[in-house]
């Protein structure tokens, strides 16, 4: 279970807004991983990580599978098999264009991809009902490694949503409603959202393109390899130590901090400022407008 949660996250890690965990039961608490033992049980574990337990059951935001149906549509004549087995949720990770996550409890499940059989019932023009197999292949993950493989395939989907989202933005304010959804590993301080909301309609889609380059670099940030910080995506920067006194900005605990790290947006002088929090692999943007002092 360890081994498949730790799967999930990482597809939510590099999820622009959150991977959404299916099920094809009504809770993800009632399924078993074995005879008498379900995952609500792993969860109440004294061993089982408190974190991943909680963000696991945060992703469980469509269950059981078939909330995810056009309306109206049961796929009754839809079967997929997996070396002779029924398997459901696979199956419908296939139809949906998701990935196939499964408990690596034997062999053939501990892989970054699954061929499967698939049935369909058909009707001919007589009335006659037949059916046709067909073998289809689909993403699959049981640990965190099968998910590195799918990583650019993640991440296309990713930068395309997020890029749309961006490019239809008028105002700072819609920025700041949509920040949750679009940048999801990013922080901002309480008193950023009156920098956002100020924005000049020219510089917000500049400000949301940088913002994706910042969740871009801490998605894949181990201050461990890189302690100093993350390999950024553009031109970024601490400030000169004569224009730090200028980069003092409160945060959420009361405390002014420094929030010397910055990067540039066009049309000039566009600047973001923000302080890296390496404890959380993350960073907290407290500024965005015209460059501090001009």
């Amino acid at each position: 279970m360890n081994e498949m949660v730790a799967a999930i996250l990482a597809m939510a890690r590099a999820d622009r807004k959150g991977t959404a965990l299916i099920t094809h039961a009504d809770s993800l608490l009632v399924l078993q991983l074995a005879q008498g033992h379900s995952i609500s049980k792993w969860m109440g574990a004294p061993g089982t990580d408190r974190d991943a337990r909680g963000r696991l059951k945060d992703l469980e935001d469509k269950s059981p599978f078939r909330t995810v149906f056009p309306e109206g549509e049961t796929y009754s004549g839809l079967e997929y098999r997996h070396s002779g087995e029924v398997v459901e949720g696979l199956g419908w990770a296939h139809e949906l264009g998701g990935i196939g996550v499964s408990l690596p409890l034997e062999t053939r499940w501990d892989a970054d991809r699954l061929t499967l059989e698939r049935e369909e019932l058909l009707d001919d023009v007589d009335g006659d009902a037949g059916s046709e197999l067909t073998e289809v292949e689909i993403l699959h993950a049981a640990r965190a490694e099968h998910v590195a493989t799918h990583l650019p395939w993640i991440q296309r989907g990713a930068d395309s949503a997020r890029q749309k989202a961006v490019e239809g933005l008028r105002s700072g304010t819609e920025l700041w409603g949509l920040k949750s959804d679009l940048f999801p590993l990013l922080q901002f301080t309480r008193l950023a959202e009156q920098h956002f909301t100020e924005l000049p309609e020219v510089w917000v889609r500049p400000v949301g393109e940088r913002l994706g380059e910042l969740q871009d670099a801490v998605s894949d940030w181990d201050p461990a390899r890189q302690p100093i910080c993350p390999q950024w995506r553009s031109y970024v920067r601490t400030e000169f130590e004569s224009r730090r006194r200028l980069c003092w900005f409160p945060d959420d605990d009361g405390e002014d901090h420094l929030f010397d790290w910055h990067c540039d947006f066009l049309p000039s002088p566009g600047r973001m400022h923000f302080r890296l929090l390496h404890d959380e692999r993350t960073l907290r943007v407290a500024y965005a407008g015209r460059k501090l002092g001009k």
